[in-house]
C-alpha cells in the first residue's frame, strides 16, 4: 500500500517545488516592473529638463537652432515626450537599446563588449568571497567563543573598513610590482587561454571580494550560531547523531539563509565598485563606461545601463531567492 502511494507523493512534491519557483519568479517579476518603468521614466524626464541633445554631442555647443532641429528630427526628439518613451520602450522589449549619441554604434554593442570583462570579474569576485567567506564562517561557528573565532571577527573586521581601491593598489604592488605573479593591469580574452584570462582578472576580483568575504562570514558565522541553539539540534544530539551529519543535515541548511540573502545585496555593490577598480586595472568593463557615458551626456548609453543594472540585480537576486527556497527551510526534513 506505502508503494504505490509514492508515485503520488512524488507527484505531489514536484508540483509543490514547482509552485515555489513560479511564485518566486512572481514576486521577482512584481518588484522588476514597477522599478524598471518609474527609473527609465525618471532618466526620460531628466533628460528633457536637462536639455541634452545630440546636436549638442555632434556639431558643439555653437551649432545653429536649424542643424540642431535637423539632428533632432533624425533621432525622434521632436516628437511628444510620452511617444519618444513609448517607442523607446518596445525597441527595449525587443531586445534594442538604442544607438549611441556619440559615434552611432548600438549601445547593446557597447554594454556587451564591457559586461563581458566585468561579469568576469564580478563572478569570480562573488565566488572568491563565497569560498573564502564560507570557510571563515564556519570556522567560527565551530569554534565559536575561542580564540580562533575572536581573530576571524577581528579579520574580517578589517576586511569590511578597507575601501576596494585601496586594496587594488595594495595587491598591485605586492603581487604584481613586488613578487610578479600577476600582471597589474590590463584584460586578456577567454579565447586566448585560460590561465591569462584567469591571471588578469584576478587582483581586481581579489580587490572586490574582501567586503562579500566580510558580510558572508559574518551572516553565515551568526545563522550557524542560532541554528545551534535550536531544539531541532539538541534533538539530534539526544539521539546520538555524529557532530558531523548535526552540521551537515542539520545546522549548514538552516543557518546559512542569512549568508544567502547578503550574496543578493553584494552582487550589486560590486558592480558599482567596479568602476574605480577599473581605472586601478585598466579594464574597459561596464563600470567604467558608465562612467564614460554620464561624463559624457549620451542619454542611450545612460538608459542602456540602467536597464542592464536592474536586469543583473533582479536576476541575480532571483537566483539568490531560488536557492533560499531550496535549501530552507531544512528542519522540516527527515533525518
Amino acid at each position: 500500500m506505502t508503494i504505490a502511494l509514492e508515485p503520488g507523493f512524488a507527484v505531489i512534491r514536484v508540483q509543490r517545488a514547482a509552485s515555489r519557483v513560479l511564485l518566486t519568479v512572481a514576486r521577482s517579476l512584481a518588484i522588476f516592473v514597477p522599478v524598471f518603468l518609474v527609473a527609465t521614466f525618471v532618466t526620460f524626464t531628466l533628460r528633457a529638463l536637462s536639455g541634452l541633445s545630440p546636436a549638442h554631442t555632434q556639431l558643439g555647443e555653437d551649432a545653429t537652432p536649424e542643424a540642431v532641429a535637423r539632428i533632432e528630427h533624425e533621432w525622434g526628439l521632436d516628437e511628444p515626450f510620452l511617444v519618444q518613451y513609448w517607442h523607446w520602450l518596445g525597441d527595449v522589449l525587443r531586445g534594442d537599446l538604442g544607438r549611441s549619441w556619440s559615434n552611432g554604434v548600438s549601445v547593446s554593442q557597447l554594454i556587451a563588449e564591457g559586461l563581458a570583462i566585468s561579469l568576469s570579474v564580478a563572478v569570480l569576485a562573488m565566488l572568491i568571497g563565497v569560498v573564502f567567506g564560507f570557510a571563515f564562517g564556519a570556522l567560527a561557528a565551530l569554534r565559536r567563543g575561542t580564540w580562533i573565532d575572536r581573530s576571524i571577527t577581528g579579520v574580517l573586521t578589517v576586511f569590511s573598513i578597507m575601501p576596494p581601491f585601496v586594496i587594488g593598489i595594495l595587491l598591485v604592488e605586492i603581487f604584481a610590482v613586488g613578487l610578479g605573479w600577476f600582471p597589474s593591469g590590463g584584460y586578456i580574452p577567454l579565447e586566448v587561454g585560460f590561465s591569462p584570462w584567469l591571471g588578469h582578472l584576478m587582483l581586481p576580483a581579489l580587490a572586490l571580494s574582501f567586503d562579500a568575504i566580510a558580510d558572508v562570514a559574518r551572516q553565515l558565522r551568526a545563522g550557524l550560531v542560532g541554528a545551534y541553539a535550536e531544539n531541532y539540534v539538541t534533538g539530534a544530539v539526544v539521539r546520538g547523531l555524529g557532530r558531523r551529519r548535526i552540521f551537515l543535515r542539520h545546522v549548514l541548511p538552516n543557518g546559512v539563509g542569512p549568508a544567502l540573502a547578503v550574496l543578493g545585496l553584494k552582487f550589486p555593490v560590486i558592480i558599482g565598485a567596479s568602476v574605480v577598480t577599473e581605472w586601478i586595472f585598466g579594464l574597459q568593463g561596464f563600470g567604467r563606461f558608465a562612467n564614460d557615458a554620464a561624463q559624457a551626456g549620451d542619454v542611450p548609453e545612460v538608459q542602456g545601463v540602467l536597464v542592464v543594472s536592474i536586469v543583473l540585480v533582479v536576476s541575480f537576486n532571483l537566483i539568490v531567492n531560488l536557492v533560499l527556497g531550496k535549501i530552507t527551510p531544512a528542519s522540516h526534513r527527515g533525518v
